[in-house]
């Protein structure tokens, strides 16, 4: 019968671990140490330590550091987490020694045991951690996790999202209905502006990420225990990066200040912002769509969305707006994570901060839930919903506020009587306005006609 267990050894001693695990002792202390949620770190940021540990065992070899031998097998293990081949060999819970030493030692431990073979030891902390603290190494494979999912994930999804609104605006330009400010009737616009309002949202939306990124991958590796770079090489940050880049697919460069890097999560609290900023314009899109599709018969029912399943376990025939009502608990749950974010940054005492693998928890998940969103909100509700056209016409025939377009020919104050009449009498603002202002009725109509009032301009001028 196999055994169940092996012996394992750290500074501290032997220790019990899984006979089959690939890790060790340091890791299976941080297992019984933190039984708190059950959530590890997502794979996204152990990848990033794969392909860390596999940049920064070649860096070390350019720099005589390591030899050829280990350099080849440190970077072939690694490689492997990096492709998620070995997931499951990391176990330990987000709620762990703020500094993620437990992660980092994790991984060390997970490679060294791939890498070493019979005639070839790697140890986890002189081979595969050479170079490297724990200390600089999570703030980096924070800021790497980050950035890769954002160019691979989000900024794609934000993307496919915008490009889906623009094709439905386009083939809406031709369609008025009536705005909306303080949820009161206003001006008319064409459900393309409307549309075209929120594209635009999120093109800033992508613009803002991409300025942040662009500082967000400026890393502190090579900053070791503090900053200084004690036992590190001085060329270690510039080979590193040149590695990582390689194998990242994406440029990643040295921090102009490793200490601030390692200190602070300055950069963090940045990007969580644009993505809580993205978070508020989903929502906004997501309650747009929930007050248009209202009804079908006692709402506002200017839009038919894509109906997708039962929405009531007794009420018949109800279909609710369940893709703008995910996107929306979406939208709550990132900037709830933001809230976090915001307190962990705050949480570095001197040279370190100590809420390192909340904050990599926290904006990993806000990456994939938006990611996510983007693309329901994009396939299953805007792309296919439908204008109630005579719902939304009646709606623009009988506003009064349309009387605001007569304003430079008959003045503010009759402009507001004649509204007021034809709000209070239930008329068409035309018929009442032929009538208080002895127009003629072509020439008030071609003022009124909510299309044309769309494109702005001065009655009687060029629109």
């Amino acid at each position: 019968m196999k055994a169940k267990f092996r012996i394992e050894h750290d500074s501290m001693g032997p220790l019990k671990v899984p006979a089959t695990a690939l890790y060790g002792a340091q890791t299976q202390r941080a297992i019984e140490n933190f039984p708190v949620s059950g959530w590890p770190l997502p794979p996204s940021f152990i990848h990033a330590l794969g392909l860390i540990k596999a940049a920064a065992a070649e860096a070390n070899g350019e720099l005589g550091v390591l030899d050829a031998e280990r350099v080849k097998v440190i970077r072939k293990a690694a490689l492997e987490v990096a492709a998620g081949r070995h997931d499951a060999e990391f176990p330990v819970d987000v709620f762990q020694t703020g500094s993620g030493t437990s992660s980092n030692m994790n991984a060390n431990e997970v490679i060294a045991h791939l890498a070493s073979h019979e005639g070839l030891a790697v140890h986890p902390n002189d081979h595969v951690n050479a170079g490297q603290s724990s200390n600089d190494v999570i703030p980096t494979a924070i800021q790497v996790s980050v950035s890769l999912q954002v160019h691979e994930q989000l900024q794609p999804a934000i993307k496919h999202l915008r490009r889906t609104l623009a094709r439905k605006a386009k083939s809406l330009k031709h369609v008025a209905k009536t705005g909306r400010t303080h949820l009161m009737d206003a001006m008319p616009l064409t459900f393309g502006q409307e549309l075209d309002t929120w594209a635009a949202q999120l093109k800033l939306a992508e613009q803002r990420l991409g300025d942040s990124l662009r500082r967000y991958r400026h890393l502190p590796q090579g900053g070791s225990a503090v900053g200084t770079g004690i036992n590190v090489d001085p060329r270690f940050s510039k080979v590193f990066g040149k590695q990582l880049s390689r194998l990242a697919g994406l440029r990643f460069s040295p921090a102009d200040n490793l200490f601030a890097g390692i200190a602070g999560q300055d950069g963090a609290v940045e990007v969580s912002g644009q993505l809580k900023s993205l978070a508020v314009s989903l929502m906004k899109i997501a309650n747009d769509l929930r007050w248009m599709n209202s009804g079908p018969l006692a709402g506002l029912g200017e839009i038919s969305l894509p109906a997708l399943q039962p929405g009531s376990s007794i009420m018949p025939g109800k279909v609710n707006p369940v893709i703008p009502e995910s996107t929306a608990m979406v939208a709550a749950q990132v900037i709830g994570f933001d809230a976090a974010i915001t307190v962990a940054a705050q949480s570095g005492n001197f040279q370190l901060n100590v809420m390192l693998p909340l904050i990599a928890y926290n904006l990993l998940q806000s990456i994939g839930l938006l990611s996510a969103s983007c693309r329901l909100l994009a396939d299953k509700a805007i792309a296919g919903f439908e204008v109630n056209a005579s719902r939304v016409a009646e709606a623009l025939t009988r506003n009064p506020v349309l009387v605001t377009a007569l304003n430079p020919v008959i003045g503010y104050e009759r402009g507001a009587a004649i509204a007021k009449q034809a709000y209070r009498e239930g008329r068409p603002i035309l018929e009442v306005a032929v009538e208080a202002t002895g127009l003629p009725e072509q020439e008030l109509a071609g003022w009124l006609d909510p299309l044309q009032l769309t494109q702005g301009g001065l009655v009687g001028g060029e629109h």
